[in-house]
Formats: C-alpha cells, sequence, structure tokens
C-alpha cells in the first residue's frame, strides 16, 4: 500500500505559548506529518516570539517569561487550503489578537466547515469562538477562557485537571500543554494515523537547567506514541522538579540562555530498576556538565550500554557518555559543537554537525547536536525502538 502523505497547518503569532507551539510542531514531523508554521503579516524565515507560561502554587495565576525565538517555515499569505489535512491552533497570548483578524477566521471556518481535524489548546480556543466554530460543541480549555466559549454557545466541559482533552466531531480542545501527550494522540488518529510498536519504557536522565525543549518535546512525543517515559535526577524523587534553561540563537557567537519551564520528575533516582527500560534519553543543557561528574549517573549510563540498549543524546548530553567512556570507536559527530573536546578526547569520531539539526545514528546510539534536530533525532530513536506511525 502507498504511502499517504499527512500535511498540517500550525497558525502562530507573537507571545504564543513556546511548549504549544514547537512540541507539536517538531511532535508531528517526527512521525512523518509535514508542518507549515505561519503567521499573519510574516513570512517564511520571520520569528514569533514565544512565551513560558507556568502555573505555580504560589500564585493565583500563571506567570509568563520570555521563550524561545519560533522560525516560521512558511508564508500566511501563501496558505493553499486544500493542500492540508488538518489545523493546529497553540494557546499563549497570541490568540487575543489572532481572534480579531479577518483572514485567520475565514482560515479557521474553511477547516470547520470542511470537516478537516482542529487542535485547539489552551487560549487558542478563543479563536474557534471568533469564527463561530464552537456553537453547540463540547469544549476545553484553559479555565480562563470559559466565559468567552460559553457565550459563543461551546457546551463547557470543565477540565478536571490541566491534562484534560475534549473532542466533538472535528474539534480537539486541550486544557493546557500539560496535556499534549493525549492532545497529539487525538489529532494522529484523527489525521488516520495508526500507531504501532509503542509498548516502550523510556527513561530519561535530567537535571536542573536542562535545555527546555531538549526535555519536554522527545519526552512528551514518546508518550504521544503511547510509551511509558519516566524522568529521574540524582537526589531527587518523583513530584520534584527541576529547572530548565531556555538556549537559543540569537545572533551572538554563542546561545543565549533564559529561565525556562519547570519539569516534573515522574519517578525516584534511587528506586530505578534500570533494566525495565528499554531506551535511555539523554537532553542537553547544562545539567550534564554536573551530571557527567555523579559516579551513579555513569553507572547507570554504563548498565544500559551493556545491555545493548538504544540511547539517544542530544547536545552537551554527549559530556555524560564521554564520561562513561563509551564513545570509543563510535561516530559521534552530532553534540553541539562546544563540546567536540569532550567528544574527540573520549576516542569518538567527531563529523561536524552541519547543518545544525543533524543527527546520528551508530548502532544504538542516536546522538544530536541541538533542539532544532528533534524530528530526526526521535524519528531514529523510534527506528530502533520499532515504533511506528503510518496514515
Amino acid at each position: 500500500m502507498a504511502k499517504v502523505e499527512r500535511r498540517v497547518l500550525l497558525v502562530l503569532g507573537d507571545y504564543v505559548e513556546d511548549y504549544e507551539a514547537m512540541v507539536p510542531f517538531q511532535a508531528l514531523q517526527a512521525y512523518g506529518v509535514s508542518v507549515d508554521a505561519v503567521c499573519p503579516g510574516k513570512k517564511a524565515g520571520d520569528i514569533c516570539r514565544t512565551a513560558i507560561h507556568q502555573l505555580s502554587p504560589a500564585h493565583q495565576t500563571y506567570s509568563e517569561s520570555r521563550g524561545h525565538n519560533f522560525a516560521l517555515n512558511a508564508t500566511f499569505d501563501d496558505i493553499e487550503f486544500n493542500k492540508y489535512d488538518g489545523l493546529i491552533i497553540p494557546g499563549g497570548r497570541a490568540p487575543e489578537y489572532l481572534a480579531l483578524d479577518a483572514s485567520v477566521l475565514e482560515l479557521v471556518r474553511k477547516f470547520s466547515d470542511s470537516g478537516k481535524p482542529i487542535a485547539s489548546i489552551c487560549h487558542g480556543q478563543l479563536v474557534l469562538a471568533a469564527a463561530g466554530s464552537v456553537k453547540g460543541r463540547k469544549c476545553t480549555a484553559f479555565p480562563a477562557v470559559r466565559p468567552v466559549l460559553v457565550a459563543a454557545g461551546a457546551y463547557w466541559v470543565e477540565p478536571e485537571t490541566m491534562l484534560a482533552c475534549v473532542v466533538d466531531g472535528n474539534i480537539i480542545t486541550g486544557a493546557t500543554y500539560e496535556g499534549h501527550p493525549e492532545f497529539i494522540r487525538l489529532f494522529v488518529k484523527a489525521l488516520g494515523g495508526n500507531i504501532t510498536g509503542s509498548d516502550k519504557r523510556i527513561l530519561f536522565l535530567c537535571g536542573d537547567f536542562m535545555e527546555d525543549y531538549e526535555v519536554i518535546v522527545p519526552f512528551q512525543s514518546l508518550q504521544a506514541l503511547g510509551c511509558h517515559v519516566d524522568a529521574v535526577c540524582p537526589k531527587k524523587k518523583a513530584g520534584e522538579i527541576c529547572a530548565t534553561a531556555v538556549h537559543d540563537f540569537e545572533g551572538d557567537q554563542t546561545y543565549s540562555e533564559k529561565p525556562g519551564h519547570y519539569f516534573t520528575l515522574t519517578a525516584d533516582f534511587e528506586a530505578l530498576d534500570v533494566s525495565s527500560y528499554d531506551a535511555l534519553v539523554i537532553p542537553g543543557g547544562r545539567a550534564p556538565e554536573y551530571l557527567a561528574l555523579d559516579e551513579k549517573v555513569i553507572a547507570l549510563v554504563k548498565q544500559i550500554v551493556e545491555a545493548r540498549k538504544p540511547i539517544a543524546s542530544i547536545c552537551h548530553g554527549q559530556q555524560i557518555l564521554a564520561a562513561a567512556g563509551v564513545l570509543q570507536v563510535r561516530r559521534c559527530g552530532n553534540a553541539y559543537p562546544a563540546v567536540k573536546l569532550n567528544v574527540v578526547f573520549s576516542g569518538a569520531t567527531w563529523l561536524e554537525p552541519d547543518p545544525i539539526d543533524r543527527c546520528f545514528t551508530d548502532g544504538n546510539l542516536v546522538t544530536g547536536a541541538a533542539w532544532p534536530g528533534h524530528p530526526e533525532f526521535i524519528s531514529q530513536l523510534m527506528t530502533l525502538l520499532d515504533i511506528r506511525v503510518s496514515f
């Protein structure tokens, strides 16, 4: 049977929520779906600034800080509706003004009237309401959006948790990025996707100030496939958090850093049964600098290697692989360039990461240079684990 190509549209604006833009964008590409990211008034190659929205028990609503810059890969004015199989509307503050844009609303109505899948999350439902697409439909959203949805004629479904998602016909709605795994899985199903081989257990090795995208994108992408995914950090337990860092390329000679989201761990490092996992993922950022000095971390990595199970490591994560002495006679060219000394001195063959989104598989080891390469990074790990998405 011939492979069916799927192409979807992601409508963004300035100060879209950082996770809610990038996670579906890169996850769907990893699954083989083409994703065009557009913004009214902007062209391919332009950027949208993103916002990090973070809930905290200490405050009555979320805080906001600057996230990554999102590079658009298509031009809004060039959109040909018939080319697309589905639409995604992320949240953040962008929907507040996108809901007033006549060209955006016309586009949303075309998708709604055609019956093609629409997936909208958090504050994105403001756009659906303005387009008249929620009348008589069951919807959820971030709770602050409730009055608008009710006034627009929607049947409001109160989110019991911030993971909540609701499906009504061709419309999928989610409360927040915490629910991305189900949100993305439902969208893949609506596109006609079938996931196989996802009965895998995958372990993430985390630390404070790991790169924000480099943990959340593969973590939620693998969860969306149906994998059991755990995240651990030395000296921390399930339910505790790791701080993350936003590493971005903003015209300086090296990356900039800003505070990222808080990431919640799911398991206790000290109580791990490493043998129960099928693969290990090591995010980059600054965490690997100190994790590479931890003897228990090194022992964990060696145990995975000795069991001949897949390891996927990105950016500065290769500092840990080098410290564990597992890179000898490996072709490990894909690390952030600043990690070249660690890689070369460990005995690996360095392959220049050009372009920066290049990834490479050598045996059961997947390496990537930086978060722009996530689609290939995740896809190559899926191949090693025999996880497939077909349409």
